[in-house]
């Protein structure tokens, strides 16, 4: 019973942090499931991936509702992430969890790296609102 009031309490804690910073749950659910809940590393990786579905599906349409979002470069970029995934998993069930592991713990630290650089060389500026999703979004279709 613990077990699951902790899945659900992460759950919910994922969503949050995915929502809030824009990233796919997977960053935090897959070190998850491999260090605290014990699953492998494939377990843990097909896991998160079952989750995407319904928690992007949630908060993309709650974004588009705002007017942020553009869901034809959205379903384009789709499409081909499907046929990509499917090569994707035809190599991660060839690989030895091990090298699974330090794969994404190399795309981590990269990609904290280049965030925390370019937060840092950024000038502080207004939060996202409203009128600048609308204008971003009038400028991307108009190019």
């Amino acid at each position: 019973m613990l077990l699951i009031v902790g899945l659900v309490a992460f759950g919910v804690l994922t969503g949050i942090a995915s929502a809030v910073l824009g990233v796919g749950g997977g960053i935090f659910m897959v070190p998850f499931l491999v260090l605290v809940v014990g699953l492998s590393q494939h377990a843990a990786q097909a896991t998160s991936l079952l989750v995407v579905l319904p928690t992007a599906a949630v908060g993309s349409w709650s974004l588009y509702r705002r007017g942020i979002g553009d869901p034809p470069i959205a379903l384009r970029m789709g499409v081909v992430g499907m046929a990509g995934s499917i090569a994707g998993t035809a190599l991660a069930l060839s690989l030895p969890a091990h090298v699974l592991r330090i794969g994404f713990a190399l795309l981590m630290v990269v990609v904290g790296v280049r965030l925390l650089r370019d937060a840092l060389r950024a000038q502080p500026g207004p939060g996202l609102t409203r009128d600048h999703a609308v204008r971003d979004r009038e400028t991307s279709t108009s190019r």
